[in-house]
């Protein structure tokens, strides 16, 4: 089943007065949302006290819980002792996930820093062969993780390059971030065909069940020559893309994508405005 929903809490849920990730289950709830993205940007610090009384409060309210892992992952780094810390980063981030209840967890792949590409990307699918080993010695086949598609050219993460982190894991999941790839070429997506084209390379890359149950990251997002500079609202009509053709896309090939809402401060509500949109299809 598709569902909507934003990443973090937005600027109007602290306005009208909530402050706690325990209090979003309810107000997303009532707004008719139905998913919600937990972001360890910045390090993964939460007790499992805490993180099972919020996952609590969201399977009341029916709404599914996703984490990104914290930001600075990379499994292209040329570095050991990083590269041992990148499974603390992804491993504590499953942990915590399951103490709320969800099953998705997204990470940044990497960049390859002072490494030629091909051979960064070499580099990052052996260790992405033993993170997803050491997944399923630690138990948690049960978990999805989402390698998400990255914003600037100098990262990992074409829409290319996620096929193949992905195509041979059972557990492993794209997050597509339209907005992303966008930035990354410069305003490549400007309608339906676009997305078409993007979604039936997904499909002929890692077949229909990854592609129909896909991990989504949407937002309007400002680039450079560079691609990803910072992300927008739903008002810019400048940089897109838009995301009317993705969910008229999305309703032609019946996909079921879980849809988290990545808008500057207003992720919320542009989120509900995809729902509303989706249901007047």
């Amino acid at each position: 089943m598709i569902k909507f929903g934003p990443s973090g809490s937005c600027e109007r849920f602290a306005a009208e007065g909530y402050s706690h990730t325990i209090q979003e289950a309810k107000w997303l709830a009532d707004l008719g949302l139905d998913c919600f993205e937990y972001s360890f940007g910045r390090g993964v610090r939460i007790t499992e006290k805490t993180a099972r009384g919020i996952g609590e409060e969201f399977k009341r309210y029916n709404v599914e819980f996703s984490v990104h892992a914290p930001y600075f992952i990379n499994l292209a780094t040329l570095e050991e002792e990083k590269a041992a810390n990148n499974h603390e980063y992804i491993f504590s981030s499953l942990r915590a996930l399951r103490w709320f209840g969800g099953k998705r967890c997204v990470f940044h792949p990497g960049s390859p820093l002072k490494a030629a590409r091909d051979d960064a990307m070499k580099l990052l699918l052996e260790r992405l062969e033993l993170v997803m080993r050491l997944k399923h010695e630690y138990g948690f086949d049960d978990l999805w993780l989402c390698a998400e598609t990255m914003g600037k050219k100098s990262q990992l993460g074409d829409l290319e390059e996620v096929i193949s982190m992905c195509k041979d894991y059972d557990t492993l999941l794209p997050c597509i971030d339209f907005g992303h790839l966008n930035a990354r070429d410069c305003g490549i997506i400007k309608g339906y065909d676009d997305y078409k084209r993007i979604v039936d390379r997904l499909a002929d890359g890692l077949g229909d069940f990854k592609t129909k149950n896909m991990h989504v990251h949407f937002s309007k997002i400002q680039y450079t020559a560079k691609g990803e500079l910072r992300h927008l609202t739903f008002e810019d009509e400048k940089y897109g893309p838009d995301y009317e053709p993705l969910l008229r896309l999305i309703a032609d090939y019946k996909l079921e994508p879980y849809i988290a809402c990545e808008s500057s401060g207003t992720q919320t509500m542009d989120a509900l405005a995809m729902k509303n949109y989706y249901k007047s299809l």
